[in-house]
């Protein structure tokens, strides 16, 4: 794994209050910059260990297990990648990208939960129409969202594996695609999408009683086409689902992008899709930082990841049908990871020969929600 000098959490540390006072973040988006910066540290507690062999003693602080945490994803990505794969149907799958126009972006933060979840009822409309219309079948997706650029901006965007099967009315597994590279025409499903979007987002804000400030920009968007990818099928399931998962416990940034740190900002490293990827460097305020990085902090107990068609908890009936699903020992999460990773957690890092084990635990810290930041908490209501 690749080391780094720099962490968001030092960014945290250096910058919220200054943060605080500038943008008065709500109290959800403080407990959560507060539980990153802890992340590791004395304040959650942990556990110490001593070595079977050479008889040295480790001090191991415990995570902070939050979604928003650079430190604290890739063990599940790695978890979330060997279940899909097993539920997977072995069969081709499209990768479909569905993006919001940047005008909406507005709209968007006004009530993002809202315009989330939105977002997914669209793109599963959408999907499951086209998936009867074309072919007579039930599909599927997994799907999962998205919001930050590499530059940290605001870019609202749902990625989706498709399977290229699907249940027919009649309940039989049925292959679909054409020509093996083509699943739906995209100009129509960019279409659609659109639709069922607008018409939505139109139906909220009457609701709210602020469509009038929005009306004309929502009329210049039913004529603009929207960003709707689809990539051709990229080899078979397992490869398609190690895909998908590169996206789907990521965070807005991780600790190895950040370049340095000091009082005038934040340096990070970023790709520039409209410059052959090339890897160039952005400098921000530590402000300025904190405000986009919150920005991408989804709402309490937002599902990010969602499943439909045969790949829901309902469809779990239809998969049966074209799969044979074996049952495996329970593994505890050290021995998942180090087959998954070669990580192994009990291996002693002096002697590398002996087995750590549990002699003692640490317990957290018990300090006032926000500890970290010294003035007056702004709650927005």
């Amino acid at each position: 794994m690749c080391s780094t000098t720099f962490e968001v959490a030092q960014i945290i540390e250096r910058f919220s209050i200054q943060f605080q006072q500038q943008y008065k973040p709500n109290i959800f988006i403080l407990r959560t910059l507060n539980t990153i910066h802890k992340c590791r540290t004395a304040s959650l507690g942990g556990h110490i260990e001593k070595c079977d062999c050479c008889g040295k003693i480790r001090v191991s602080y415990n995570s902070c297990r939050n979604r928003n945490c650079p430190k604290c994803q890739s063990s599940k990505q790695a978890f979330w990648v060997e279940d899909r794969v097993n539920d997977a149907l072995n069969v081709k799958h499209f990768h479909i990208v569905f993006t919001i126009p940047a005008q909406l972006n507005e709209i968007c933060l006004l009530n993002n939960k809202w315009f989330y979840n939105t977002m997914f009822a669209c793109v599963a409309e959408t999907l499951r129409t086209f998936g009867y219309s074309h072919y007579g079948v039930e599909s599927g997706a997994i799907c999962v969202l998205h919001t930050w650029g590499q530059t940290l901006s605001f870019h609202p965007h749902i990625h989706c594996i498709v399977p290229a099967a699907g249940i027919t009315l009649k309940g039989k597994a049925k292959r679909i695609g054409k020509q093996g590279n083509y699943l739906y025409p995209v100009q129509m499903l960019s279409a659609t999408f659109r639709g069922k979007m607008l018409e939505k987002i139109k139906f909220q804000l009457a609701k709210t009683k602020v469509l009038y400030k929005y009306k004309s920009l929502l009329n210049v968007l039913w004529k603009k086409p929207w960003n709707v990818h689809c990539e051709p099928p990229l080899g078979n399931s397992k490869q398609i689902v190690k895909y998908l998962g590169k996206y789907t416990h990521r965070v807005a940034i991780s600790n190895q992008r950040i370049k340095n740190i000091d009082e005038s900002g934040v340096s990070f490293f970023y790709k520039d899709y409209s410059d052959k990827c090339k890897r160039k460097i952005l400098k921000l305020s530590g402000v300025e930082f904190l405000r986009r990085f919150s920005m991408h902090i989804l709402p309490y107990r937002f599902v990010k990841i969602r499943y439909y068609g045969i790949y829901s908890s309902k469809g779990k009936s239809l998969l049966a049908k074209t799969k044979k699903i074996i049952a495996k020992p329970k593994e505890t999460i050290q021995e998942r990871l180090l087959r998954l990773t070669g990580f192994d957690v009990y291996k002693c890092p002096f002697c590398k020969k002996g087995k750590m084990f549990e002699i003692g635990i640490l317990p957290r810290i018990r300090s006032p929600i926000i500890r970290l930041f010294k003035t007056k908490l702004y709650v927005d209501n």
